[in-house]
């Protein structure tokens, strides 16, 4: 089977679609045949951190296909069956932190890009039905730290005004529609009025260009929750726009993981600050229950065809995508 590997030289050059022997399905495996798989900043940092020291890897952490084997103990799932893949593995109930052996697909785990793919069926969900395969293949990773970043670090209800940075990527997209799915107010911010503009289309009440005084913007007002992923660049900033007492969820920090914190200003403002990653099994198919019952579809801004991976990943290191970027693996 092809599938696409990344060795020897750092970043996008060392990628390459090459063929690989496919091993054989363990007694509680499904082996799927894949039709889309999600790129993901992940991916894009994975493929940087790694050198010609480092094995050669699948990359990948999303996916959705349809199953063409089983395993003799398998008995959540047939043949036939149209199924997205969780991969957060390891962590099968909701817990405050996950287990000793959690792993994601992609890294240091063989990942998903490539003609099939073989997990275990506790890692596997049916495709939700109205779902496209487009929409399918880019969900789980992003809409799972959604999920879990809102609703049970956040604990949002939807009486809560929520701010979100840098809007644009996967998880911020649905943030942006969970939260407003559950009644919330949500601002965003970007340095793309594009962006900005295509937030408001799909629910955001306010778009903050990064570049502008977030105080200005908002006349003063404060929010009750910041989901943070952004990082050093914009920290502080978010920090400024809580209430007292307000949360900040921590997922992400793409422009850098220190920041410089006023720890007398933190106390006394009473503020809690979260940090969060992936999610259990239970609240993947939660997540998948919460989109259903709203009907909620994950943006694509974009779907490549397998041979056109460099395209997809120079649009993904450029930040020019708003929503998912997808490679269709097969028809």
């Amino acid at each position: 089977m092809k599938a696409l590997i990344h060795e020897k030289i750092s970043g996008i050059e060392g990628l390459r679609i090459k063929e690989m022997e496919s091993r054989k399905v363990d007694k509680k495996e499904v082996r799927i045949k894949v039709k889309i798989v999600g790129l993901n900043h992940r991916d894009l940092a994975t493929i940087k951190g790694r050198d010609e020291t480092s094995k050669p890897l699948v990359i990948g952490s999303d996916c959705a296909g349809i199953i063409n084997e089983v395993g003799k103990e398998v008995t959540m799932f047939k043949v036939g069956d149209e199924v997205v893949v969780n991969p957060s593995i390891g962590w099968l109930n909701n817990t405050p932190a996950p287990p000793e052996n959690f792993q994601i697909l992609g890294n240091p785990m063989q990942g998903t890009f490539s003609e099939e793919f073989i997990i275990n069926e506790n890692f596997v969900a049916l495709k939700p039905s109205y779902l496209t395969w487009e929409e399918a293949g880019v969900l789980s990773l992003g809409a799972l730290t959604a999920y879990r970043a809102l609703f049970t670090k956040g604990e949002v209800n939807g009486q809560q005004t929520i701010l979100i940075p840098g809007i644009g990527g996967g998880v911020a997209t649905s943030l942006l529609q969970f939260s407003k799915a559950v009644g919330a107010k949500v601002y965003v911010t970007s340095r793309s009025e594009e962006k900005l503009n295509k937030a408001k289309k799909i629910g955001a009440a306010k778009g903050i260009n990064s570049k502008n005084d977030w105080e200005k913007e908002l006349n003063g007002e404060k929010v009750d929750i910041v989901i943070e992923s952004v990082g050093a660049a914009t920290f502080n900033q978010s920090l400024k726009q809580l209430k007292k007492g307000g949360k900040l969820v921590l997922f992400g920090s793409s422009t850098g993981d220190v920041v410089d914190l006023n720890l007398r200003e933190f106390f006394y403002g009473q503020y809690t600050m979260l940090g969060t990653t992936m999610g259990s099994r239970e609240e993947y198919l939660e997540m998948l229950n919460f989109i259903e019952s709203h009907s909620i579809k994950p943006v694509v801004d974009t779907t490549y065809d397998f041979e056109d991976y460099e395209m997809a990943f120079s649009r993904l290191e450029a930040a020019e995508q708003m929503g998912k970027i997808g490679i269709r693996i097969s028809r």
